[in-house]
């Protein structure tokens, strides 16, 4: 299932690459995708490079990106996991509370999570986290399982864009009109 596109990603490699795939979707007039800044408050500023050297984080920031995708409202948080299982921890109670709140108005949230040492990516739909969330908090596992992920909700390259995840949403789309 590895795809050769997603070869050696890392650390910021996968927001790069989510990146590239938004510029695309937003020129081909698919979709309009930001990236939301994590807002902070710097400290130091080093006065030759004009860059921030010490900075705290303001308030907790809610998912990665938000826009919209043929007039549908679509928000998604960015993961890695170097491992077989993805924790828990690395989702935020915040993160879930805005994401219900953003399906409640008619958007569709979800999670991009990359296996780095499988060189893969997931597509985990809103309601899939939110089950493996209460089971974690109802004192169930902290963490989730690769076996335990739907086959169907992996990446696969296609038509020359990096992260397809427009056919994904699709999918998730089309599950919820059944």
């Amino acid at each position: 299932m590895p795809s050769k596109s997603l070869r050696g990603l890392r650390g910021s490699a996968l927001e790069e690459l989510i990146n590239l795939t938004n510029d695309r979707y937003r020129e081909s007039g698919l979709a309009l995708i930001q990236k939301i800044p994590t807002p902070i408050t710097p400290l130091q500023i080093d006065k030759e490079s004009k860059h921030i050297t010490l900075a705290y984080f303001d308030q907790k920031s809610t998912v990665d990106y938000i826009g919209a995708v043929q007039g549908i409202p679509v928000c998604f948080d960015a993961k890695e996991s170097a491992a077989d299982t993805f924790a828990l921890a690395n989702i935020h109670e915040h993160q879930i509370r805005f994401m219900k709140d953003f399906e409640k108005q008619g958007g569709v949230a979800f999670f991009l999570i990359s296996y780095t040492h499988r060189e893969t990516l997931y597509y985990m739909r809103f309601s899939e986290a939110e089950r493996f969330w209460k089971r974690m908090c109802e004192g169930g596992r902290k963490s989730i399982r690769f076996e335990e992920l739907s086959e169907e909700w992996f990446f696969k390259a296609q038509n020359g864009t990096v992260i397809p995840y427009l056919l994904m949403i699709q999918k998730d789309l089309d599950e919820r009109d059944c």
